[in-house]
């Protein structure tokens, strides 16, 4: 299986020698960078080609990488059942620059990629509705970023009083905290006491 994919590898780096920047075995799995601009062309070729065939997007996502010059690698992953073979594409970005849209080629990546907009904020060109999926609509920032805040700008809590969802600037308060040391989990656990004696 590992020389069918190098074959594949070499194969794909020959045929869009100017699109892919390299193709690789990294842990037994095929892996090629290719060019942004050129996203678009490199899987139509990927889907359609006899020798591919990778007709499914299984998953789009992202990586940060902050002290890059193009801090995102947006990272897309790829089936063909025919030859029973994956393939993982990866494109390199930075805030900046969108990546073009593959929702023409698979239709699945529709919302693949406004996840990726939405946790990463990286955006795609002509894509046909980017907008939040899986942060509320009023959200600020991008959560999966290395540089957002770890406990977010604001937090969210019912108002008994108001009787609605109210949102509010994070507050972490580390006053003095009232300890139950009768719990069971302060101290020993249960069998612990056993421990001490007959030494």
């Amino acid at each position: 299986m590992t020389q069918a994919l190098q074959d594949l590898g070499d194969y794909i780096a020959a045929a869009l020698s100017q699109e892919v920047l390299s193709a690789q075995l990294l842990s037994d799995e095929l892996v090629i960078i290719v060019r942004g601009a050129a996203i678009q062309r490199v899987m139509t070729f990927l889907r359609d080609d006899a020798n591919c065939q990778f007709k499914q997007v299984m998953d789009i996502t992202a990586v940060d990488y902050p002290e890059r010059e193009q801090r995102f690698e947006v990272v897309y992953n790829l089936l063909s059942l025919k030859h029973n073979q994956r393939i993982r594409v990866k494109v390199n970005t930075d805030e900046d620059t969108p990546v073009p849209t593959i929702t023409g080629i698979y239709s699945a990546a529709d919302w693949f990629e406004r996840e990726v907009w939405d946790m990463f904020g990286v955006t795609f060109a002509d894509h046909p509705d980017l907008r939040r999926i899986l942060t509320d609509y009023g959200f600020e920032g991008h959560p999966l970023r290395k540089d957002f805040p770890l406990t977010g700008f604001v937090e969210r809590r019912y108002d008994d009083e108001q009787k609605r969802v109210v949102y509010e600037p994070v507050k972490l308060t580390q006053d003095f905290r009232n300890f139950d040391f009768l719990s069971p989990w302060e101290g020993m656990l249960p069998g612990d006491e056993k421990a001490g004696k007959g030494e």
